[in-house]
């Protein structure tokens, strides 16, 4: 039986302007958005031609402006986003505090620090999420309790592990490790078996636990150990991300019909094909998602600062540079773009995914409008969710944010919502848990840059 805080109470946001999250920017005023005991909308229409039931609660909106839910398409919630050591980052590093996340006395902490990461991302305005590399299962756990209504939160695709090679990015922390294609499918299959509803590769090497120059980005699992995950993700309906940070690296992850680059590389004209029309992708194209908030504070804040080695620098160099250059290119392309900010990483707080569509902004060519159109239609197509969110269309779950100030006149609008609601569940006066020292770190960092 659901507690009373879980029920839904059908309500009414009246004279509300309403930021429809289309790439063209529309603003429609003085609207009504009716919101149901079932948790979806029921209308949106003029707020004249709008009568609202005498048992719905009528909330003024006016002055207010309203909009689809906010999607983060890449998330961990491992942590808060405070610099991580780069001492843990070694492979034996790595294996020490895999062997505490790990045990079974580890787990609450684990599950209690994934529960308070998704907990940020519902009060900062995020109603849907993907995981990419979680400790175990408890992403799984979460999305479950979510979609029975034993607690308020986004909505969930959960990957559990990544999918990656021995002592490969990730591993042993986030990762399951296989050395051949039966491995990899097999790998791919216990995840789909623990209820994963998303997967996630390490195609090539990364920054954070870089021990050598040119780690990141280098090449790591074969076209044939993916294409065995892609096939069984493929099989139940699963799309599959790949961390892949150069060109190879993405040519191999979309050759094995990968649905997602995440980060990506700068691309050339075969590239931009292959995004295009990718038969081996689920749906026969790709898209990419390209995490510029992880990527530039690792070379715009002093390294002093974000704590990283000198070789993670280097590193983090090259591939920041090839992924801002990647997400530019693919806009002038018209490839589908999508936003996911790598929270829990260094300098990638849960609650800042307005800041990734800043960034685009600044250093990839989007308006505004583009970014916020990425950050909810076009994030709901990438994830196969577009028939559930993504937009304030009725029959649509209620999944949106009401805002004080038009997010198209300043994207720092979406930092502060007055109200976030996640499939009608009102949550009122969200405050996300900050870190101010870290956004006066980043407002001085991406101003600079």
């Amino acid at each position: 039986m659901k507690s009373r805080s879980m029920i839904i109470e059908p309500f009414a946001l009246a004279h509300a302007t309403l930021v429809t999250g289309d790439g063209q920017g529309t603003v429609l005023r003085d609207m009504t958005v009716k919101v149901g005991a079932h948790g979806r909308i029921e209308q949106v229409a003029p707020s004249i031609e709008t009568s609202v039931p005498e048992e719905y609660h009528y909330l003024d909106a006016t002055g207010r402006y309203v909009m689809p839910g906010l999607i983060n398409a890449h998330t961990h919630l491992f942590s808060q986003g405070r610099p991580l050591d780069p001492k843990l980052a070694t492979p034996s590093g790595q294996r020490m505090v895999a062997r505490f996340a790990h045990s079974p006395v580890d787990r609450p902490y684990i599950m209690a620090t994934a529960k308070r990461s998704i907990r940020t991302l519902l009060d900062s305005g995020v109603t849907t999420i993907r995981t990419l590399g979680d400790v175990g299962y408890e992403a799984v756990e979460l999305r479950d309790r979510i979609a029975q209504g034993a607690m308020v939160g986004p909505r969930i695709l959960a990957s559990g592990p990544m999918l990656a090679i021995p002592e490969g990015h990730g591993a042993p922390l986030v990762a399951l490790t296989g050395s051949t294609p039966d491995e990899a499918r097999a790998n791919a299959r216990t995840n789909i078996e623990h209820g994963a509803n998303a997967i996630k590769i390490a195609a090539t090497g990364g920054v954070t636990d870089a021990q050598e120059l040119g780690e990141a980005g280098s090449p790591q699992m074969t076209v044939e150990q993916m294409r065995a995950i892609c096939e069984e993700a493929h099989r139940h309906g699963i799309i599959v991300a790949a961390h892949a940070q150069s060109a190879e690296g993405v040519l191999r992850a979309l050759t094995a019909g990968v649905d997602t680059i995440e980060h990506g590389s700068p691309l050339d004209e075969t590239l931009i094909g292959m995004f295009r029309h990718n038969p081996n992708a689920l749906r026969g194209w790709s898209a990419l998602v390209p995490t510029m908030s992880a990527g530039l504070p690792l070379t715009l804040v002093d390294q002093a600062t974000t704590g990283i080695t000198d070789i993670q620098l280097e590193n983090a160099k090259t591939v920041a540079a090839g992924m801002v250059e990647g997400a530019r290119q693919a806009h002038e392309a018209g490839l589908t773009v999508g936003v996911g900010t790598d929270s829990a990483m260094t300098f990638v707080p849960q609650y800042a995914t307005w800041r990734e569509l800043d960034l685009m902004v600044r250093f990839a060519g989007f308006t505004p409008a583009e970014a916020l159109h990425a950050a909810t239609a076009v994030n709901a197509r990438i994830l196969n969710v577009s028939g559930t969110t993504g937009s304030l269309t009725p029959g649509k779950s209620a999944d949106l944010l009401v805002l004080d100030r038009n997010p198209l006149d300043d994207l720092r609008a979406l930092e502060t919502p007055s109200l976030v609601v996640a499939a009608g569940h009102p949550v009122w006066r969200p405050k996300p848990e900050r870190f101010d020292d870290i956004d006066a770190i980043l407002d001085e960092a991406f101003a600079r840059g």
